[in-house]
């Protein structure tokens, strides 16, 4: 049976939808809660896939973040080995830095609520965006930002983060913003974190309006891609064991 590999930071910033598209495609999810002591494998090696999750911390710092440098390895093994793997926020941020480019504070003011996302013209022929209108809404929620690693693919912008979406290599993407949410995600969003809400010039019950009609707009790309990438991990298994080295 396939399996994919999750790696989970702060209880309120789970898998959601993510998880829910792995198991419709029949692939068993593996989460390791590290901020409750579960620990990482030491190579994707009984996995066909990896999803790494949001969370406050930095990518750029050990403090507070014990599994920051494992996690740093299991990606890199990702992308040497081409297994599928998707970033989320920090997740797409240490994805950045495996492969090699600088993640940094975006400024003063952080990106936080529902917007619009510009997708690039690279996304005509991706495998996960293809198909996917030009402008997006979608909930963000970071203060941090990155480079574009060497080689990859830029999907996606906003006036103020220039780098929302990546693809690196045939088979790793790394998303800014949160595409796995649904109600329940963004409830656990604000009641863990709404007054971040408060220094990005809006409010909990802003974007809490917002959810809504958020949600509603979100949902084809959202199962287009989670889809998508559940597929290309459910592929994966099946492929012979010496394209999977």
């Amino acid at each position: 049976m396939p399996r994919c590999l999750i790696v989970q930071h702060v209880a309120p910033e789970g898998p959601y939808c993510i998880a829910v598209a792995l198991e419709r495609a029949g692939v068993e999810v593996d989460v390791r809660r590290v901020f409750d002591g579960d620990e990482l494998p030491a190579d994707l090696g009984g996995h066909d896939g990896i999803v790494v999750m949001g969370g406050p911390m930095s990518a750029y710092s050990d403090e507070a973040f014990p599994s920051r440098r494992a996690e740093l390895g299991l990606l890199g093994h990702a992308l040497g080995s081409g297994c599928p793997a998707l970033g989320v926020c920090l997740g797409a941020q240490l994805l950045a830095l495996a492969g090699g480019a600088a993640v940094f504070p975006g400024g003063r003011v952080p990106e936080i609520g529902w917007g619009v996302v510009d997708l690039t013209a690279a996304c005509g022929d991706d495998p996960l965006l293809a198909g996917a209108p030009e402008r997006v809404t979608v909930l963000h929620w970071h203060g941090d930002t990155f480079d574009l690693p060497a080689g990859a693919v830029h999907l996606g912008r906003t006036d103020r983060y220039e780098a929302q979406a990546f693809r690196l290599g045939g088979q790793a993407w790394g998303l800014q913003f949160h595409l796995e949410v649904d109600e329940d995600a963004v409830a656990a969003f604000l009641a863990a974190f709404g007054d971040d809400a408060l220094g990005a010039g809006t409010t909990p019950d802003a974007v809490a309006a917002d959810t809504p009609p958020g949600l509603a707009g979100l949902a084809g790309v959202q199962s287009l891609v989670l889809d998508r990438f559940a597929g290309l991990v459910a592929s994966r298994a099946r492929a012979p064991l010496v394209e999977r080295a």
